[in-house]
């Protein structure tokens, strides 16, 4: 798993190497080809299927009409519900053949991050509208992370207050808004102004990004986190760490089982950074340009 600034310079270089990312419209017969993600929050409906060998030697991608699209060969990608496989941005379309284009001699579905996202944002599996994708994402600040506070040993204590509490107050100061911290059971008591400048900031991003942004929300299990990767405040690391610090804490006390824990914390970081590299290239209005893809 690589970090998504890692994963941007892969983009760039798979375009570099001539793999003909733009040319003419394929004319042969599509093929509907269905991927599923690995962990996900609990409202998307596609489980991960088996692996399949590869099929196909090269990967291109063609704008249409709609957008731009991913061709396997000669032959279309398309969505579980076998939709064409449109997306808005020629850097999201770079993102995602670089995907299939990494794969080995096995397709690994379950790696495929971003081509997830892409099919949930194109199926909506779950049917909701854009109101419905705020609602959704406001809601986990009530269980965020960062609000829920032990009361000992001292020494969590005072690791959760050094590490969260200046998120919290970055985040309160960029958006103008009360979060707070409580060691009770039911959380801090949110604003409701709170809820209203989160929900009018979440509607100026668009379905896709929303898509994301619920993504690394329940990645992490924290609005403020989301909110500082998305800004660019913290690093996908940092923000990774921040959000297993109890467990972290604990490994450092009581030792852990090293492959166990590290599958994890590397799957975690790789879903993060493909969800936040999401957010931003659905957000990407302009043409990649070719001389920064030479660089």
């Amino acid at each position: 798993p690589r970090s998504y600034g890692a994963m941007w310079r892969s983009c760039l270089r798979l375009r570099g190497r001539g793999h003909c990312l733009l040319n003419r419209s394929p004319s042969d017969p599509t093929i509907s080809v269905s991927q599923g993600p690995g962990p996900q929050p609990q409202a998307r409906a596609y489980a991960p299927p088996t692996e399949r060998k590869r099929f196909y030697q090269n990967v291109s991608i063609t704008q249409g009409e709609g957008g731009f699209e991913i061709n396997l060969d000669h032959r279309k990608l398309k969505t579980p519900q076998a939709k064409l496989f449109t997306v808005p941005s020629e850097a999201l379309a770079i993102a995602v053949a670089t995907e299939w284009d990494s794969q080995q001699d096995t397709i690994k579905f379950y790696t495929m991050h971003l081509t997830t996202l892409c099919n949930t944002s194109l199926d909506n599996p779950t049917q909701r509208n854009k109101d419905q994708l705020i609602q959704a994402a406001v809601k986990f600040l009530d269980t965020d992370t960062l609000c829920y506070r032990v009361e000992e040993p001292e020494t969590l204590v005072e690791l959760q207050k050094n590490e969260w509490d200046p998120i919290i107050e970055w985040a309160e100061k960029r958006y103008g808004m009360e979060i707070g911290s409580s060691t009770s059971i039911m959380g801090p008591n949110i604003p409701a102004k709170t809820r209203e400048v989160l929900i009018s900031h979440l509607a100026s991003y668009n379905m896709w990004a929303l898509q994301g942004i619920e993504f690394v929300v329940a990645q992490l299990k924290s609005m403020v986190l989301t909110l500082g990767l998305i800004d660019l405040h913290l690093t996908v690391e940092q923000a990774v760490l921040l959000s297993r610090l109890e467990e972290e804490y604990q490994i450092q006390k009581w030792g852990n089982i090293e492959w166990a824990h590290d599958y994890e914390l590397q799957e975690l970081r790789a879903r993060t950074a493909a969800g936040t590299l999401f957010v931003h290239l659905c957000s990407e209005s302009t043409t990649v340009k070719h001389k920064l893809l030479q660089e």
